[in-house]
């Protein structure tokens, strides 16, 4: 009976209390587990200590670049992992593996990603972002009428310096969606004065349907992506009696680009 036990329940609770203490207490998920394969492979004591050390070394990882991508605003469902690679759009491949090494940041270089409405461009910026953070660089991603929108409130409550000077330190910029709509002398001093500062210093990736400012241009990689639309092929269908899937969804207004 007492063998029965202890395979049952191989965690003692002086165990369990010890590890909360050391606030460990997410250790106890995967565990009794360890325990078993340790049992089994008969593992060395020092083995098993690396392996269940190095278990919460990387959920704490994890969960240290889940709190820094989306302080840094990127969706946490615009990963790499979960592109799909089916969708019926073309790029260079080649080109995209070189961006997702991120090597151009430490040219640094530019990225733009252009494209029609639809086909993939933010998901892409997203998923270079979220590598760049396990990487441990300074992300933050923001649509392009929202940064002006911040930046002409800035203005107002003379906060813009601090604001750009924020905007210049960031390791890489994702300015999403740019020039969906002409912009005002305003916005595009303001864009200029970004490029600007971050010429040559750090890396800023553009998405877009249009081209941008020649400052830009000149020091970044250009994906173009054609096809059709990407945010089309995720879209949720439902089956009806006559077993056909009808697609009742429409599409929602962020650029899932």
């Amino acid at each position: 009976m007492a063998r029965a036990a202890l395979l049952t329940d191989p965690v003692s609770p002086e165990l369990r209390s010890t590890l909360r203490a050391l606030k460990l207490g997410q250790m106890l998920h995967t565990l009794p587990e360890r325990l078993t394969l340790a049992r089994q492979q008969n593992m060395p004591h020092a083995d098993f200590l690396e392996l269940v050390l190095t278990d919460e070394h990387t959920r704490r990882e994890a969960k240290s670049a889940s709190l820094r991508a989306r302080a840094a605003g990127l969706d946490a469902g615009m990963r790499l992992d979960t592109w799909d690679e089916s969708a019926a759009i073309r790029y260079d491949r080649n080109l995209w593996n070189e961006l997702a090494s991120l090597r151009f940041l430490d040219g640094p270089h530019g990225a733009l990603i252009l494209g029609p409405v639809g086909v993939g461009k933010t998901h892409l910026a997203c998923a270079l972002g979220h590598i760049a953070i396990r990487r441990r660089r300074t992300v933050h991603m923001a649509s392009a009428a929202k940064l002006f929108k911040r930046l002409k409130a800035a203005r107002l409550d003379n906060t813009l310096d601090y604001e750009m000077r924020r905007l210049a330190g960031v390791q890489l910029l994702i300015l999403d969606d740019f020039a969906l709509q002409p912009l005002g002398p305003t916005e595009t001093a303001d864009f200029y004065e970004v490029c600007v500062e971050r010429h040559q210093r750090a890396s800023t990736i553009v998405t877009s349907n249009r081209t941008a400012v020649d400052r830009l241009v000149s020091t970044a990689h250009e994906l173009v992506i054609d096809g059709e639309s990407y945010r089309r092929q995720q879209k949720p269908t439902i089956n009806h009696n006559n077993g056909q899937p009808v697609d009742d969804q429409k599409e929602d207004h962020h650029d899932h680009s």
